[in-house]
């Protein structure tokens, strides 16, 4: 009897144990729906998934663990849509394709992405690659081998020849062969199609274009059209058919009519957008990228003697400053907008900027960190992240003290929480 007892006792214990939850104790709540700030709250969660949302400070039971964030303010794990975590702009960049192995790049990857993930950004998109590095990190990711956010990734990016992202561009003859769609490099629909189906093959979530010169780039222009419109076709349509969004970088006006006309999904930049885009992208539901963060960050190095090669200063120094005025009158004309800095242009780990950037700019700060939960998660086409509900991942970020009051106060994320997993406390 007395070991019938004990055996009862053990399996009550473990059933209590498997059941007890995490408490976290929110001042305020932004849940990431279109709801208002919420006062005194409790977030509940088991294992990686939100089971309940409360008002007041639910008490504890036995083997509950409370996260207390009574003094401050708890949000929806922040998304980033434009990064670039397998390098990061230092003076010296250029030559990096020239010295770096794939293996440098990874293990670089797997630094920039612990930092991204520790400054509140549980989910990323990254926007372009080397030696398909973001992939190999995100499968490690997901399978719990390092740290880093949730992510979605484009690859390798894919240009024209001589475009924004032609690796080759600067390269003397001789040194690289000429590039194939496998390289992201692809000349009319037939090759455009077939870079589409190489970046499935590859593992790809989505596509990224340059559909116009580029600040970085080793070419002349910033922002003239680089894809024909039966290559943007080619483009989407190919990528329709394997369930792929497709996203474009582009500054110039005529590229981003080409590609809003084509079906993209998202602008990447923007700079030279006016109203005839806006309402294009209105009138076919296409977000706005803005990354505010790269262009201040390109107009402050544009200064520094030597920074960037002749070739590219003066793209910096022009285009940088125009995202910001852009992104305000983008935003005062209801073009719908999602949060993305294009981190690795700066340094990883400073995503928060963009917010300080976009509040400067005229946009509220609750709506700032909406176009980066709520509004992120709708341009990915997920349903489970981006807010704070029953049934939703448990990604979780809070701060100490109220962003709505102070949105600087979004660089010193101190919880970070990711399915239900607690990375920064």
């Amino acid at each position: 009897m007395m070991r019938k007892l004990l055996g009862i006792a053990v399996i009550a214990a473990c059933t209590h144990s498997a059941q007890a939850d995490t408490l976290v104790y929110a001042g305020t709540l932004i849940d990431g729906t279109a709801n208002g700030p919420q006062q005194n709250m409790t977030l509940i969660i088991d294992g990686a998934h939100i089971v309940a949302v409360e008002k007041g400070f639910r008490k504890a039971e036995a083997g509950d663990v409370i996260i207390d964030r009574r003094s401050g303010t708890v949000m929806p794990g922040f998304i980033d849509m434009h990064t670039h975590l397998t390098s990061q702009m230092a003076r010296g960049s250029y030559i990096e394709r020239y010295t770096k192995n794939a293996a440098d790049v990874t293990l670089d990857s797997v630094y920039y992405a612990e930092k991204t993930l520790l400054a509140g950004f549980t989910t990323v998109r990254d926007l372009g690659d080397s030696f398909n590095a973001s992939i190999s990190l995100r499968n490690a990711v997901n399978a719990g081998k390092v740290t880093g956010p949730r992510i979605f990734t484009a690859g390798k990016s894919i240009a024209t020849t001589g475009g924004h992202a032609d690796p080759t561009n600067g390269a003397r003859e001789g040194l690289y062969d000429s590039p194939t769609p496998a390289e992201g490099v692809a000349n009319g629909p037939y090759e455009a199609r077939q870079a589409v189906r190489e970046r499935y093959q590859d593992g790809s979530d989505l596509i990224k274009l340059t559909v116009t010169g580029g600040v970085l780039s080793m070419a002349k222009s910033g922002q003239n059209p680089q894809f024909m419109m039966d290559e943007l076709e080619a483009v989407v349509a190919a990528a329709k058919d394997y369930g792929m969004k497709v996203t474009v970088h582009a500054h110039g006006k005529e590229g981003m009519l080409r590609a809003i006309k084509a079906g993209v999904h998202s602008i990447e930049h923007g700079t030279y957008m006016d109203t005839e885009v806006m309402d294009a992208m209105k009138a076919k539901g296409v977000y706005y990228v803005p990354t505010i963060t790269a262009g201040q960050s390109v107009a402050e190095r544009a200064k520094i003697d030597g920074y960037f090669p002749e070739i590219v200063r003066p793209k910096a120094a022009a285009i940088g400053p125009l995202i910001q005025n852009t992104f305000a009158e983008a935003y005062k004309a209801g073009v719908k907008i999602a949060f993305g800095t294009d981190a690795g242009v700066f340094d990883h780990g400073e995503n928060y900027r963009e917010f300080i950037y976009m509040v400067e700019a005229g946009m509220p700060p609750l709506t700032a960190i909406r176009s980066a939960t709520a509004e992120a998660a709708a341009l990915l086409g997920v349903t489970d992240i981006g807010t704070l509900e029953v049934g939703k991942r448990a990604d979780v970020v809070a701060v100490t003290g109220d962003p709505l009051k102070d949105i600087t106060l979004l660089s010193a994320v101190d919880l970070v929480i990711k399915d239900g997993l607690v990375y920064k406390n």
